[in-house]
């Protein structure tokens, strides 16, 4: 035992990035705020702790966690976005646009206005606006006046699912809305060089692959891409950075070679590395500067030191040193998808190539194929809980699409994309042109593939405690340095059976309301949903949230329950709850069904009190289990609004 557990030294950092990010989710899942004081000073304090070298190894590893903890805190109150009042309808009011989100089929435009037009004691504000026409060529730096409404972020609609409120308060989103009317006021003649590559080159494909829109293809060819296991190719994360760090050094070193004065004083490596990093960052920030961006051009800066230091380039603990830099830029990014994903998939394929070590054939074509297929595997078993948990399915032909269509993508259409952006500007436009004819062919074999029997798996919803046994399993799979018996696969496996029966074990819940309960749903006898109405503006996520967690397909058609005059009631063999939607069935039935000792819950879209059955009525964004367990929406966190603030 002894011998086992100096044998873990030489790992050691590879917790700390772990220790951290659990301290920081822990604070982001809070249902409520913890009454903090000297917040900025502990973390200060911890911080200086953590590098303590004196410290013993335990007691780092608690600091670490809990500096986590203090530092998302802190983080929290340093960005104190402002919250709108309330839902704001047919107002007119004027701002700058900041950026531009090419979406298909209409663009959203990211608005920075003064708050004293909507009645809000700050200085400026940012809101995301979805324009009405697709025919105006915005400029960043337009001056504009809107018509139209502005509505708060949504709190999450059931607990530990997305927050729409927590995300839009990490990215300075004050409120989104929609406009009837815009007309520019002031035009800006210097456009940003995002905006004006857009407008330029008129192509779906440098939106996506150079300039980092996210969601500027059609929706259905996403969820094509997705049920193949390519969807990640639309977000420009380590594979982008990959594809063009390994040209830009390729054309910098043979561009080195051929001078003689530099190469005879130095490698020709050396000025190639550089050039291809500042290369990389410029195509880091032309694509908007994502998190899954940041991380892979942050791996790929490592990667380039030792490269130039002659130091090992690829390892574990340059991830994790990669994962430290991200947390402390912000440390919400522990609870995005594309941060979990990224560092699921890189942690699991370096662990692969520097600790497995796999043997190689020798032919080099079957050794590429080789590599290929276990880097596809290994990324789908890495990313596949991550996946499961953040879009509620996982598609079951994902290794063939990496396979066969990535390859495709990585040597055809994304250097054909980057080289006709450039020569797009010169009048040469063959390259975008012949990008997009792989593309549609490509897509065709993409649609074959997800329409395959099966092509999709729905998944029930992952709990949080079966979210941390399969992140403890993960890194006792990579972290743990085994000597005889193999300690890792087995601590492994232990902790990924315990999160699959913690799954199978969970119940899910019978009735469902938003916190405004404006939608609310039940469960029927078949286990199927049943809504109060088939479509709500406000809560158009509501609906998908819900049918995930209960197991159901999320597109299918809404089923509306029927009402008795008004009343919908839930009878179990546990518990009695009615829900009152109208005003009027609301004054008729309230008195009756406070003294009815038969109803065991009253929900009301009206904001009703009584002192006498005040313990009946239930307020906020609820779910109750079979049981009659009430579990209340997390609604009281700084990114949160009171329902009737």
């Amino acid at each position: 035992m002894r011998e086992w557990i100096d044998n873990q030294w030489q790992n050691l950092f590879l917790y700390v990035p772990f220790l951290m990010a659990g301290g920081a989710a822990l604070y982001f899942s809070l249902n409520s705020e913890p009454n903090f004081i000297y917040t900025e000073i502990i973390t200060v304090i911890l911080g200086l702790l953590v590098l303590w070298r004196k410290i013993p190894v335990l007691i780092r590893a608690i600091l670490l966690f809990v500096f986590g903890f203090y530092y998302a805190a802190t983080f929290t109150n340093i960005i104190n976005t402002p919250k709108l009042n309330k839902n704001l309808h047919n107002i007119t009011y004027t701002g700058t646009i900041e950026h531009i989100e090419h979406k298909h089929p209409k663009p959203q435009l990211y608005v920075a206005l003064n708050a004293s037009q909507i009645n809000m004691n700050t200085d400026t504000v940012h809101i995301r606006i979805s324009v009405p026409d697709d025919t105006e060529k915005y400029t960043v730096g337009d001056t504009i006046q809107i018509t139209g409404g502005l509505f708060r972020p949504s709190a999450a609609y059931a607990p530990e699912t997305f927050d729409y409120a927590r995300w839009a308060y990490f990215n300075k989103l004050t409120a989104s809305g929609y406009a009837t009317q815009i007309k520019i006021v002031n035009h800006n003649d210097t456009d940003s060089l995002r905006n004006y590559l857009h407008n330029n080159t008129n192509s779906m494909l440098a939106d996506t692959l150079v300039l980092g829109y996210k969601n500027a293809i059609p929706k259905e060819h996403a969820e094509t891409w997705k049920s193949t296991g390519i969807g990640h190719v639309w977000s420009i994360s380590g594979f982008h950075m990959t594809l063009v760090g390994g040209w830009l050094f390729a054309l910098f070193y043979l561009i080195f070679r051929s001078i003689p004065y530099t190469t005879r004083r130095y490698p020709a490596k050396a000025p190639a590395t550089i050039c291809a990093w500042c290369g990389l960052g410029f195509y880091l920030f032309l694509s908007g500067t994502d998190v899954a961006t940041i991380r892979a051009f942050l791996m790929t800066s490592l990667v380039f030191v030792a490269f130039l230091f002659g130091r090992s380039a690829i390892s574990l603990r340059n991830i994790a040193l990669a994962f430290c830099l991200i947390f402390l830029i912000n440390p919400y990014y522990v609870m995005q998808a594309g941060f979990q994903l990224s560092f699921a998939a890189v942690f699991g394929i370096v662990w692969l190539y520097t600790v497995i070590k796999p043997k190689m054939p020798h032919n080099k074509f079957i050794k590429i194929i080789y590599i290929a297929f276990l880097t596809s595997v290994i990324a789908t078993i890495f990313t596949a809980p991550f996946i499961a948990i953040h879009f509620g399915e996982i598609p079951t032909y994902g290794l063939i699409g990496n396979l066969i269509l990535l390859p495709v993508f990585s040597f055809v259409i994304m250097p054909l994309v980057l080289i006709g952006t450039i020569s797009v500007h010169i009048g040469f436009r063959l390259p975008l042109d012949i990008a997009q004819y792989v593309y549609e062919h490509l897509y065709k074999i993409a649609e074959y593939i997800s329409n395959l029997p099966y092509a999709t798996i729905t998944m029930p919803h992952i709990s949080n405690t079966a979210i941390i046994f399969f992140i403890i399993g993960f890194i006792c799979l990579i972290c743990i340095k085994p000597i005889k018996i193999k300690t890792n696969y087995v601590l492994f496996t232990i902790f990924m059976c315990t999160g699959i029966i913690s799954i199978m074990t969970t119940h899910t819940p019978i009735f469902y309301a938003t916190p405004d309960h404006e939608l609310v749903a039940f469960k029927n006898d078949d286990g199927i949903l049943e809504f109060n109405k088939s479509r709500a503006s406000n809560h158009f996520f509501a609906f998908d949230t819900w049918k995930q967690i209960n197991g159901q397909p999320t597109k299918t058609k809404n089923i509306r329950r029927k009402h008795d005059h008004g009343v919908y009631r839930l009878n179990t063999e546990k518990f009695n709850l009615v829900y009152m939607q109208k005003f009027v069935p609301t004054m008729n039935n309230i008195e009756k069904f406070c003294t009815d000792e038969n109803i065991d819950y009253i929900v009301s879209y009206f904001n009703i009190n009584s002192k006498t059955c005040n313990h009946k009525i239930l307020r906020d964004g609820i779910q109750i289990m079979p049981n009659g367990k009430v579990i209340r929406t997390p609604a009281g966190r700084p990114w949160h609004h009171n329902r009737h603030e």
